[in-house]
């Protein structure tokens, strides 16, 4: 306010030196047409909005005017009385706290929300010991406040878990499988078992062969059990449609490991989409673009394709990350320097995948 008052008192000043130096004749003039903008201004504008500089300046300039022409100033006296009220009160006025308790953080409520909106079944109580557990003290009826301010019904009359969380949490432990036919340059079908787990979308080949027996199948599945006991992943049910090449003791095998097995309904591919996806995958991809000259060649084409749709590929359902490092997090970057971009190609150069240098 200082500085712009000063500014201001500068101009009128000088445009005062420069109106000493003019006749009577052209200053009477200009002041006749400035009384004429101003009666123009004043039918147009009711109140005019003066600024803190605009008040000092005009009550300033008061001073120097007769009394008798003070009448045509459009500031009263009243006027010039309250600016001086507000001046002295917001001289004397002190910044003082807001009253009552302290307001709580802003990222204490954040927590607050997240938690109640990902736990539906979570009430107040619940969600300040879950706050406890991690050393964020704050009392029940805080909690209680901040959901209500936010529009949250009580736990028992939240809405329950949305379509999304639903089908997450189902998809843990499941497995899905189908058959892949490729047929190669001399027209010989192929068929290739292929494995999916829902939650992680990891792909597992168990095997590549001309002739899809019986016994072939199941020696396939004694591999694959074989291998999900050495890891941690534990496997509920097996997902697989009404083809005949699944046979009973394909079943039994998965049974003895106490994975229950479920047969999609009669001609329904969606039942098991995931799995009609990653076929659709591997073919669009990879095999609608490469000629197969036999068994062992797509064995090495299916290994490379799988290892790059394991470790590297993004997937949508796990926000574009890859299936084996799906629990990471990477650092965001910021700014991205393209002379780090860094090429590497997957079946002589049909696949490219990209990473920064470090």
């Amino acid at each position: 306010m200082t500085l712009s008052f000063l500014y201001r008192a500068l101009c009128r000043l000088l445009q005062l030196i420069r109106l000493l130096c003019r006749s009577h004749t052209d200053l009477s003039i200009e002041v006749v047409m400035l009384r004429h903008e101003v009666a123009v201004l004043r039918r147009q504008v009711q109140r005019p909005i003066l600024q803190p500089a605009d008040r000092a300046l005009l009550a300033a300039l008061a001073r120097l005017l007769p009394r008798q022409r003070l009448e045509r100033f459009f500031v009263q006296p009243a006027t010039l009385l309250r600016w001086h009220r507000d001046l002295v009160a917001k001289r004397w006025t002190y910044p003082h706290g807001r009253p009552g308790r302290p307001a709580i953080p802003k990222g204490t409520a954040a927590l607050v929300l997240r938690l109640a909106r990902e736990n539906p079944g979570w009430g107040y109580r619940r969600i300040q010991g879950e706050l406890a557990t991690m050393d964020v003290m704050i009392s029940p009826s805080s909690v209680w406040a901040i959901l209500k301010r936010n529009g949250i019904e009580p736990s028992p009359r939240r809405s329950g878990p949305t379509w999304a969380e639903f089908l997450r949490a189902q998809a843990t432990g499941l497995l899905a499988c189908d058959f892949l036919t490729v047929d190669t340059v001399l027209l010989r079908r192929l068929y290739v078992l292929v494995f999916i787990h829902h939650d992680t979308r990891l792909v597992r080949i168990a095997g590549v062969t001309a002739k899809p027996i019986a016994d072939w199948a199941t020696q396939q599945a004694r591999n694959l059990c074989m291998e999900l006991a050495e890891q941690a992943c534990a496997v509920k049910f097996l997902l697989r449609d009404r083809d005949t090449k699944f046979t009973v003791s394909f079943d039994a095998v998965f049974a003895a490991q106490g994975i229950r097995v479920i047969r999609t309904p009669v001609r329904a591919p969606q039942a098991n989409a995931v799995c009609e996806r990653v076929i659709g995958t591997l073919r669009r991809e990879c095999l609608d673009r490469m000629l197969i000259l036999g068994r062992r060649h797509l064995e090495t084409v299916l290994a490379e394709y799988v290892e790059h749709y394991n470790s590297h590929r993004p997937h949508r359902s796990l926000s574009q990350r890859a299936p084996s490092a799906s629990e990471r997090t990477p650092a965001p970057i910021g700014d991205v320097d393209p002379i780090k971009l860094r090429r590497t190609e997957r079946l002589g150069g049909l696949i490219h995948e990209y990473r920064m240098a470090a």
